[in-house]
């Protein structure tokens, strides 16, 4: 559906007339305009009429017979209502797609205008920004105006007469590459001001910069072959507001919008923690108040989950959040027996009650246990195995945290010439207390 109300145009006389001229252009089959002749005339209707005509019917503007001086020329289109695009935007050129042109949108009826795009042979020349495309965008790039170099090459094949605004594309980043979970789109174009006036206007104006030259130079002695010329011009898209009585949005919104991809309206801002399709569900980190009819206002409940102790803020349909390991309760805010917490549930490793250190252990904030010299593990439970650690004149048995004692040398020596030269032994003593 083509959406179109009125067209402004910044570069016609009166009645649209232009002088007589000789269309040498290498792109198209006609060699004649002339707008005082109907045969020969291409008035800026010509971009609205029905499409399927042989031969093509176009507007065509004046040629650049005052160059180096830009040929610039803006096309504008008013509907007086604001319009909720659904589809792409498409131009169709029968002389060779711009070189530089710029898409503008409008949300106060042309009072200001924001950029849409850019497209341009060459960005960083042309409007000194980095070239990309859609693919490059993400959701969280989204609302980024880029300049594109797709839709500046010369006219090669039937489909790069065209110049795109990609609607489908952007909506692609939240309901899939083939738009089946429009509800994520949905959901985002009810939370999301910003987003959802990305796709809204009132007007869109087209500023052609340069027209197609098909060589790196223009030829200044044939002029008459640069001009710009438009066959058809798509804006898909319906009003933003259907009425409340269509909407069915249960009294959480008044406003609502037809998706024309799936024949489906849609209700817009819903209100009172909904969303959805009629604002029949409610919003993440919320639930359904089960005593409560659809319309009411309290008709969602926050999940208010513990931050600390929850996976997220979602919950089930009866209020309780899931929780973190060692976490429990409706919000997720307690601990389950043996952790402790913590700004979370932290392992408890001790206490007076069930986990006690042993061997004469102390419990230090329930984390770990201070274990007395001879012992280790979690709890204290094992004993140390002693170990000699060689020094002049012999070994000495040690434990963590805890001094041995070397025996005397006299004894030593004594021990060793009884038991002969020829055993080599290392003794380790130990005290029993």
């Amino acid at each position: 559906q083509l959406v179109k109300k009125e067209l402004n145009t910044s570069f016609c006389a009166a009645s649209f007339y232009f002088e007589l001229q000789i269309c040498e252009n290498p792109y198209m089959c006609n060699n004649e305009c002339d707008a005082a002749t109907d045969e020969l005339a291409h008035p800026p209707e010509l971009m609205f009429d029905f499409e399927g005509r042989n031969p093509t019917t176009f507007w065509q503007s004046t040629s650049w017979r005052k160059y180096p001086k830009p040929l610039a020329v803006n096309i504008t289109l008013s509907w007086n209502k604001t319009i909720e695009l659904t589809d792409d935007i498409v131009f169709t050129f029968e002389s060779g797609r711009p070189e530089q042109m710029v898409l503008e949108k409008s949300l106060d009826y042309g009072r200001t205008w924001q950029p849409y795009q850019f497209y341009a042979t060459d960005c960083l020349d042309a409007f000194t920004m980095e070239p990309k495309t859609v693919r490059d965008i993400t959701q969280h790039t989204l609302l980024d105006i880029i300049c594109t170099e797709e839709y500046s090459r010369g006219y090669v094949w039937k489909n790069d007469k065209t110049v795109r605004f990609e609607v489908k594309d952007r909506f692609a980043l939240f309901a899939g590459p083939k738009l089946h979970n429009m509800a994520s789109l949905y959901g985002q174009l009810d939370t999301t001001k910003n987003l959802r006036d990305f796709f809204t206007i009132t007007d869109l104006r087209v500023r052609l910069l340069r027209p197609a030259t098909g060589a790196t130079m223009v030829d200044e002695n044939n002029l008459s072959r640069y001009f710009y010329a438009i066959s058809d011009i798509k804006v898909h898209g319906l009003p933003n507001s259907v009425g409340p009585v269509n909407c069915e949005c249960f009294s959480h919104s008044n406003r609502c919008s037809y998706i024309e991809v799936l024949n489906t309206v849609i209700c817009v801002g819903c209100k009172h923690n909904t969303r959805g399709q009629h604002c029949q569900l409610c919003k993440l980190g919320y639930y359904r108040n089960a005593s409560a009819e659809l319309d009411d206002v309290n008709v969602c409940i926050d999940c208010n989950c513990d931050p600390f102790g929850s996976e997220n803020v979602r919950c089930n349909g009866t209020g309780y959040c899931k929780c973190k390991k060692g976490a429990r309760g409706a919000k997720c805010d307690e601990c389950l027996p043996g952790f402790l917490w913590d700004n979370g549930c932290k392992s408890r490793v001790c206490d007076d009650e069930l986990l006690h250190c042993q061997n004469g252990g102390t419990c230090e904030k329930n984390v770990r246990c201070r274990c007395p010299p001879g012992y280790t593990g979690l709890l204290c439970e094992r004993a140390e195995k002693p170990h000699c650690e060689s020094e002049p004149g012999g070994c000495r048995v040690s434990f963590s945290g805890q001094a041995s004692l070397r025996p005397p040398a006299s004894i030593l020596l004594l021990l060793l010439s009884a038991m002969g030269p020829k055993l080599l032994v290392e003794v380790c003593w130990t005290t029993v207390f």
